[in-house]
Formats: structure tokens, C-alpha cells, sequence
């Protein structure tokens, strides 16, 4: 049972982020960042801080170990993720999707925001800080590197080429693997899979999510100093993000 508490925004729908909160064992260490009108909404007795900008806060009480982690919910993303950023002091974030399949297959995607992961040196970051949560997170060690195409299709597309030469210099860089365009081995094999770039990364997660039947955990956002979790708005239930937080808190004294 947390004993810290877990923040969670709520800026609409109130009632599903509600019913997220009464399927975790630990309701009662979970507060609700919204607004005064929103909060009259309420059907659930849980712990409420209201402020007009309750992203801005929850973000504040996160910098401030006013609580232990903190779930986008459904606040708006511009703003809340825009004060994350200017409260770590960081110029873009860097953030890792849980994701588990109509099969029961967990993994951990990235790039996943459509401006994220376009360099090498992105990626590297991104397999460097994400490796370390998924191996806590009890997936396996190995990383996966996806590209456009198989080694037999270089010199079909320029595009499809540089993405293959990145893929392998990343690889080599980190140790990971090239799974070419396969990922469906590289879902079977690895904890964590690198995409080709950020379109592509927010693709599959789309279509796992809301054309196969899969599931989102959050985003952890893995290049700050607390912990964070990113939701998307349309996320059924909160309940698996909330516990993502937690565990990675319990995570940091494992």
C-alpha cells in the first residue's frame, strides 16, 4: 500500500477518472488536481486541491515533494506538459509509453510524441533512461530498434535507407538490436522498442490502442527529476497509469 501521495489531473469527465481512482487499492493516497467548478462534481469522496490552473499546481506540489508522482489524466497536454517543462528546466521531454497488447504482451514504446526521437542522439537518450524502467518494471533487458524496411529492400527509397543506417547506428552505439521492420519479433523479444521516429512511434501506439484492442499503462516522461506520468484524454480508465507512478516511486528505494 503507497504510503506517498500520487497526484492525477482532472479537467473533464470527471466520473471516469473517479472510477480509475476506486479501482486502485490505494484511492485513499490519491489526490485530484482541478478546478473549483469541477470539483462540486464529484461523486466520490477523495482528497481534491483546486486551483484555476491545477496542472500548474500539481506540477508546483510535484517540484515541491508535495507529492511522491503525478498522472496527466485528463488535463489539457499543452498546458500541463509546458509547465512540466519549465519547472525541470527542460527544452523538450523525452517520454516512454507502457503498452500491452490484445495478447498480453507488455512492452515499452518511444518515441511516441510525433517531434520526438528524430536524431540519434534522441534515441540513444531515449534507450538509455527507458532501458532502466523496464528492466525495473520486471520486462526483459533487451532493446529493439525498429526501421523502414529489411536489409533487402536498401535502395527502394532514400528515406528507407537512412532509416536502416540510423537503426544500425544506434544499435551499435547501445547495444541494442535491429529488428529491421520486424516488430512483431521485436515485441515478442524486448522490454523496450525504439521506433523509426516520432510519427511512426505515435502510429503504433495508436493503432495497438484504439484499433487492436490493446491497452495503455501512461507515459512516463524519463529525462526530469520526478516522477510523471503522461495520459492521453481519451484513455477509458486510469487506474494502470496511476499504478505505472507508484511503481516507479517504489522503484527509485528497490
Amino acid at each position: 500500500m503507497p504510503q506517498d501521495l500520487i497526484g492525477i489531473g482532472v479537467s473533464a469527465d470527471p466520473e471516469r477518472v473517479i472510477r480509475s481512482i476506486i479501482n486502485c487499492n490505494f484511492s485513499d493516497r490519491i489526490v485530484c488536481y482541478t478546478d473549483p467548478d469541477i470539483a462540486v462534481q464529484f461523486s466520490f469522496p477523495c482528497l481534491v486541491r483546486t486551483s484555476d490552473q491545477p496542472g500548474e499546481k500539481m506540477v508546483s506540489d510535484l517540484v515541491t515533494d508535495q507529492i511522491s508522482a503525478a498522472v496527466r489524466g485528463t488535463l489539457p497536454a499543452t498546458q500541463t506538459l509546458s509547465a512540466l517543462k519549465l519547472a525541470y528546466g527542460v527544452r523538450e521531454l523525452e517520454r516512454i509509453v507502457l503498452l500491452e497488447s490484445a495478447q498480453s504482451k507488455r512492452f515499452f514504446l518511444a518515441p511516441v510524441g510525433i517531434d520526438e526521437g528524430w536524431t540519434i542522439s534522441q534515441k540513444i537518450s531515449l534507450i538509455n533512461k527507458g532501458n532502466k524502467i523496464a528492466i525495473g518494471a520486471g520486462l526483459s533487458e533487451k532493446v529493439g530498434v525498429l526501421s523502414g524496411g529489411r536489409f533487402g529492400d536498401a535502395g527502394r527509397h532514400p528515406a528507407v535507407d537512412r532509416s536502416m543506417a540510423d537503426a544500425e547506428l544506434v544499435s551499435r552505439l547501445t547495444g541494442a538490436r535491429h529488428y529491421e521492420i520486424l516488430i512483431e519479433d521485436a515485441i515478442a523479444e524486448c522490454g523496450l522498442i525504439i521506433a523509426p521516429d516520432g510519427i511512426t512511434g505515435n502510429l503504433i501506439f495508436r493503432t495497438l490502442l484504439f484499433v487492436g484492442n490493446g491497452v495503455s499503462h501512461g507515459a512516463p516522461v524519463v529525462n526530469i527529476g520526478g516522477i510523471f506520468v503522461d495520459t492521453s484524454r481519451v484513455n477509458p480508465d486510469y487506474s494502470n497509469a496511476l499504478n505505472l507512478a507508484a511503481s516507479m516511486y517504489y522503484m527509485q528505494f528497490s
